[in-house]
């Protein structure tokens, strides 16, 4: 685990082949095929129906429009003159009419009388309080800036000076983990970090608890393999050695057993943590292996043993943030966690990181090893129109790119119309993509192989990037069992989810239990104000040996007290609703939500950066991102490896006991007694014969909702008739 090898099995990203794109597979290959387009088009420009006249489980109602052909101009002049669609985000569905001419001053309300506490006192006092509030937390910005000016100029001036800045410089310029890794040592070793890794006693874990433990285990595990080599026949036996052992594993596989998981273990040195959490974890590989492999305990006794260590321990996820041509730095961090061997199976991605995490859930490892260099550059032209060409279109429909456009330059990183269910069955990851509703008060959805199976991937990624003002809301798109296309959700639209849930912790939580999460943060409206005043994971504290505060005591208070100021204003504007809304749009939740996870990885970003905000990369420049995302990843291995090593084990012992299964199936995911119950419910008990009681087990992933249990009535009926 955290593999330190010099270099992939593709091609070195500062190599003559990393910038030759012949190399990348299927770089010329253009997915997506013209009906698919064809279908999209239909569906983006397709009336609204009334629910009250229209049968929506009708196929015209679902697909959400008439089967005419949108690029043809063939609709009728009587459905033209009775609907009209929406120009963009924020202007009206209906067109003005001309009757009489509205009088002066007087304008349609941007909020209805039900979404805002009408009032006099409200109306005299909204515009003065929106002005001091305003007044004041400009204000805090610009102290917070001088505030962290001043920390930065302490930091590099007071703090790095002499033989410790020379390392630091070793640090940031390693090419490879296995280089990082060498110059983090030597650092630690400087600063005397090695005797704070002998000493056990530290005050975020308990380490009398980690210490007893290890030792019990130790000794349970010396006994079973002493009885393997048949040492101790007859003093007790091999069964009672296995039962003590696995009772000690079961109680300490869980998620941040004691502290062992907490991040201060990590942030006070940069490479690697207290010897004895080292060993622990060490320890825990060891005895879960032997419980893998031991014939003393059955097929049904280790399912079940399995199965409470996965909910127990639970599951960990990449998340990609939203952020512009920023998110390319994802790339980088990708690489790193590939190369590294500790790439988890969940993944999510908001606006730009929906892209990135599309390409990573359609792609083997194999294929992202040779994907994930400079060359794949020649891919990223979503930006490359002039302003002589999207100016009018801005213009005209309030959006600044094409959505057809970016459907067909979507498609490649997505393997063209391929769904969500389809992803996970080739390459085994789970991807996740946020998407809110043109509504500004419907809830958001996290599409996923569970959620939304046959939901087209590239329509969830255009959704996810539709920002007012840069994409209009798109319809999402479903393949259905034709392979024909047709809208998803009856046609409605759906724009960025950044907007409102850039970090989905909560679903992913509910749908694949997962509390351990590796944020990628990239959004530059935030990069500013994230400070780590203690230090971070690999990153401790520059000066006092990495035992003070950042800029001092007196500076890091500063910038909390200041930081939890502005957040304090911002949510008074948001709840006493001051807020004014252009485009339509609250933008109160891109500030007030949470952007942070158990690691949370921030690239550090460059001034030009915010330059070329909405521009494409080109292959030198890709190249710098690659580096600085795999730089920002360096530190945070060692911790994620640890996480890694115990949770692979636990979902290989969960496998070895249900194989057989299709990955994605529905027997992969409830068991026979399950199916049993749900045919009972349906008046008559029968016997699913796909599935057998030696081969499932009940699904603990964390991953079944009504619409999946619905999905196996149908199945273990199908199976019924069939019988």
């Amino acid at each position: 685990m955290a593999d330190q090898r010099t270099s992939t099995s593709g091609p070195a990203p500062n190599s003559p082949e990393g910038y030759d794109s012949s190399l990348l597979p299927d770089f010329d290959h253009e997915f997506l095929s013209y009906e698919d387009l064809i279908a999209f088009a239909n569906a983006l420009s397709a009336p609204e129906h009334s629910p009250s006249t229209d049968d929506l489980t009708s196929p015209t109602a679902l697909s959400g429009n008439d089967g005419t052909n949108s690029f043809s101009g063939e609709r009728s002049k009587s459905r033209e003159s009775l609907f009209i669609t929406a120009q963009n985000d924020w202007a009206p569905i209906h067109p003005p009419r001309k009757t009489s001419r509205k009088k002066k001053g007087t304008r349609k309300p941007r909020r209805s009388r039900d979404e805002t506490r009408e009032g006099y006192l409200y109306s005299l006092l909204k515009w003065p309080l929106l002005g001091v509030v305003g007044a004041w937390v400009f204000g805090l910005g610009i102290s917070y800036l001088f505030t962290r000016l001043y920390i930065w100029l302490y930091e590099n001036f007071v703090a790095w000076r002499g033989k410790r800045e020379r390392l630091r410089r070793k640090l940031q310029g390693a090419e490879t983990y296995a280089d990082w890794v060498r110059a983090a040592k030597e650092l630690d070793r400087f600063l005397g970090n090695d005797k704070w890794k002998e000493d056990d006693a530290f005050a975020y874990y308990d380490y009398k608890t980690v210490r007893r433990v290890l030792d019990q285990m130790k000794r349970s595990r010396r006994k079973v393999e002493a009885e393997e080599r048949g040492i101790l026949n007859g003093t007790g036996g091999k069964r009672r050695a296995i039962q003590e052992l696995k009772a000690l594993v079961e109680g300490c596989v869980k998620s941040n057993f004691v502290g062992v998981e907490n991040s201060r273990l990590y942030s006070q040195t940069y490479y690697g943590t207290k010897n004895l959490v080292q060993q622990f974890i060490e320890e825990v590989e060891r005895g879960v292996k032997i419980l893998i492999d031991t014939n003393e305990l059955g097929p049904e006794e280790k399912r079940t043993l399995f199965k409470r260590l996965h909910t127990n321990f639970g599951r960990t996820a990449l998340c990609l943030s939203g952020g512009a041509t920023f998110a390319y730095y994802h790339f980088g961090v990708v690489k790193a966690l590939l190369d590294a061997d500790l790439l988890p199976d969940v993944i999510t991605g908001t606006s730009g990181g929906a892209l990135v995490a599309g390409l990573i859930a359609t792609r083997t490892n194999e294929e992202l090893k040779k994907l994930l260099v400079p060359a794949l550059a020649g891919r990223i032209d979503a930006c490359s129109e002039s302003i002589t060409v999207w100016g009018p279109r801005w213009w005209k429909t309030g959006a600044r790119f094409d959505t057809l456009e970016w459907a067909k330059k979507c498609s490649w990183f997505t393997r063209g119309s391929m769904t969500f269910r389809e992803a996970y069955e080739r390459t085994g990851r789970i991807l996740n993509v946020s998407c809110v509703p043109a509504d500004p008060h419907s809830p958001t959805i996290l599409c996923n192989y569970l959620t939304s199976p046959d939901c087209v991937i590239w329509s969830a990624v255009l959704a996810s990037a539709a920002v007012p003002g840069i994409m209009n809301p798109v319809v999402l798109m479903m393949k259905t069992r034709d392979g024909t296309l047709a809208p998803y959700s009856f046609g409605h639209k759906w724009k960025d989810g950044s907007l409102r849930t850039d970090i989905p912790l909560k679903a992913l939580n509910l749908h694949f239990n997962v509390n351990f999460s590796i944020v990628s943060q990239v959004n530059p409206h935030i990069n500013l104000f994230f400070f780590s005043s203690r230090g971070a994971v690999g990153q401790p504290v520059t000066h006092r040996r990495g035992r003070g505060w950042r800029g001092g005591f007196l500076g890091s208070a500063t910038e909390q007290y200041l930081k939890l100021d502005l957040n304090k204003w911002l949510k008074v504007l948001r709840h006493l609703e001051l807020l004014p809304r252009p485009l339509g749009q609250d933008w109160s939740e891109i500030w007030l939500q949470q952007f942070s996870g158990t690691i949370t990885i921030w690239p550090r970003v460059i001034i030009s950066d915010f330059w070329r905000i909405l521009s494409d990369p080109a292959p030198k420049q890709l190249a710098r991102m690659l580096h600085v995302g795999q730089q920002s990843a360096f530190p945070k291995l060692q911790f994620i490896a640890h996480r890694m090593k115990i949770e692979r084990l636990v979902d290989q012992g969960r496998n070895e006991n249900r194989l057989g299964f299709r990955r994605g199936s529905i027997e992969s995911i409830l068991s026979a007694d399950d199916l049993k119950k749900l045919l009972k419910k349906n008046g008559e008990e029968t016997e699913n014969p796909s599935a057998t009681e030696e081969d499932t087990d009940l699904g603990t992933t964390g991953d079944e909702d009504e619409d999946v249990k619905g999905e196996a009535l149908e199945i273990a009926m199908a199976a019924k008739m069939k019988v």
